[in-house]
C-alpha cells in the first residue's frame, strides 16, 4: 500500500479554504456518525444531504460532498485534500479554489447519477478531492510526492507527482484493481465519480492556465509540454546534418559527421540550456533575482547567444546594475535592446546603456553609440535633455564634434 502523506510543492499563503473544507467534513462526521446529532439530525442528512440517484435535489450534489460513511472514509479523504490541497489553495486563492472543489463534487456526482443502472445513494467528497488531485498535477507536475510504504514492512519514499498520481492514484486504484478480484463485503467505492474528478480537475485546471486565470510558471504542465515540443522541434531541425551546421556555424557552416553519441550530446545540451532557463524563471517567479542574475551568467557561458523573455531580461539586467556588476548589466542591457528593439521600456534603457558605458565602463564609442540613437528616440524634454549632455561628454572624449541640441 502506497499512501501520499507529503509534497514538496511550496505553499506561498495560508490555504485557508482547505483547512474550513477538511473542519466542516470532520464537524459533520461527529454530528452524523457520532451521534452528537441525535437520531433527528442523522434522518436529515440520510433523507435531505445524501445524493440519491433515484430524484436527486439541485443542493444534493453540494451536501452530500460533506456526508462519509465511517472513519477511514473520511481520514482517507481527508488525508488526500490536506496532501494536495494545500498547494491547489494557495495557487488558485480561496474563492476560485472553493468554487472549483465544490464544481468538482457536482460534476462527479452528476456523472455518476447518469451512469447509475439501479437506484443508489451517493457519499464523501472523493470526487471533488479527486478534482483537486489532477489539479495539483497540472500545476506542479515536476514535484516529488513522499509516500508511506505498508507491507510487510513500513518505510517511505519520494515519488514523482506523475507518477503517484496518474499510475497509482488513477490508474491502478480506479481502473485496473476493481477488474482484479471482487471487492471487499460491505465495501462500495464509486469508481466512476472519482474517475469523472480527475478527468474534471485536469481538464479545469488546464483550462485556467491556458486562459491565464492561474499564475504561470516554467513547471507547470503547459511549461513541459511547450519545452518538450520545442525540443522535439529542435531535434528534428537538427537531424538535418547542413541545418545543424548552419545553427552552430552560422554562414561558414559544414555539415560535420553525425554518430549517436553527439546526438546524444547535443540533447543533453539543449535539455540543460532549457532547465536553466527554468530555474532562472523560477528564481525570478520568488523574487530572488540575485539567484536568477547567477544562473543567467552560467546560461550565457554555456550559450552566448541565449536570451531570456522581455521581462525576465530586463530583471536580470537591472540586477546587474543594482549589485555594481556594470559589465554585466551592460551586456545584459545590451542584449535586452538588440532582442527587443520595439519594447515600450527599450528608450530607457538605451539611455541608461549609454550612461553605463560613459560613466562606470569608459567604453566611449558604445556610449557614443546607444546615446544617439537615444536621442532619435526619446520624446520627454527632460530625457532628452539628460541624453545631450552625457553625448556632449563623450563627444568631448573622443574628440568628435558635439551633437546638434
Amino acid at each position: 500500500m502506497l499512501i501520499p502523506i507529503r509534497t514538496e510543492s511550496p505553499i506561498k499563503r495560508t490555504p485557508w479554504v482547505n483547512v474550513g473544507l477538511i473542519t466542516v467534513n470532520v464537524i459533520l462526521y461527529m454530528f452524523y456518525n457520532q451521534g452528537l446529532g441525535g437520531k433527528p439530525f442523522k434522518l436529515f442528512v440520510d433523507t435531505r444531504l445524501v445524493l440519491d440517484t433515484a430524484g436527486p435535489l439541485l443542493h444534493q450534489f453540494v451536501t452530500y460532498q460533506f456526508v462519509h460513511g465511517d472513519v477511514w472514509h473520511l481520514f482517507g479523504n481527508m488525508l488526500f485534500l490536506w496532501v494536495f490541497g494545500n498547494s491547489v489553495n494557495g495557487k488558485m486563492r480561496d474563492v476560485p479554489y472553493l468554487l472549483f472543489y465544490l464544481a468538482g463534487g457536482i460534476f462527479a456526482g452528476w456523472l455518476f447519477a447518469v451512469r447509475s443502472e439501479e437506484p443508489t445513494q451517493l457519499i464523501g467528497a472523493s470526487g471533488a478531492i479527486a478534482a483537486v488531485t489532477t489539479a495539483y498535477l497540472a500545476l506542479f507536475p515536476r514535484s516529488r510526492v513522499r509516500v508511506l510504504f505498508l507491507f510487510f514492512f513500513i518505510t517511505w519514499f519520494d515519488l514523482p507527482a506523475m507518477v503517484i498520481i496518474i499510475v497509482k492514484i488513477v490508474i491502478w486504484d480506479n481502473i485496473l484493481a476493481p477488474g482484479i478480484g471482487p471487492a471487499m463485503e460491505g465495501q462500495a467505492v464509486a469508481h466512476s465519480a472519482h474517475l469523472a474528478g480527475y478527468f474534471f480537475g485536469f481538464v479545469a485546471a488546464m483550462g485556467m492556465l491556458m486562459l491565464r486565470a492561474l499564475p504561470r510558471d516554467q513547471f507547470d504542465m503547459l511549461a513541459l509540454w511547450k519545452r518538450w515540443h520545442q525540443r522535439q522541434q529542435i531535434r528534428r531541425t537538427l537531424a538535418d546534418p547542413e541545418a545543424a551546421a548552419r545553427a552552430r556555424f552560422g554562414s561558414a557552416a559544414r555539415v560535420p559527421p553525425t554518430s549517436p553519441q553527439e546526438q546524444a550530446q547535443e540533447s543533453a545540451y539543449i535539455d540543460e540550456i532549457t532547465g536553466l532557463r527554468g530555474e532562472i524563471h523560477e528564481k525570478l517567479g520568488t523574487g530572488d533575482d540575485s539567484a536568477a542574475a547567477s544562473l543567467f551568467e552560467n546560461l550565457i557561458e554555456k550559450d552566448p547567444e541565449q536570451c531570456m523573455p522581455e521581462r525576465d531580461q530586463l530583471r536580470i539586467a537591472r540586477e546587474f546594475y543594482a549589485s555594481g556588476r556594470y559589465p554585466q548589466a551592460a551586456a545584459a542591457f545590451d542584449r535586452f535592446v538588440t532582442r527587443y528593439p520595439d519594447s515600450s521600456e527599450a528608450n530607457e534603457v538605451r539611455l541608461l546603456l549609454g550612461i553605463i558605458y560613459a560613466r562606470d565602463l569608459q567604453q566611449y564609442d558604445a556610449a557614443d553609440k546607444h546615446l544617439t540613437e537615444s536621442m532619435k528616440r526619446l520624446k520627454e524634454e527632460n530625457r532628452r535633455a539628460q541624453c545631450l549632455d552625457w553625448l556632449k561628454d563623450v563627444r568631448a572624449a573622443l574628440g568628435r564634434p558635439q551633437p546638434e541640441g
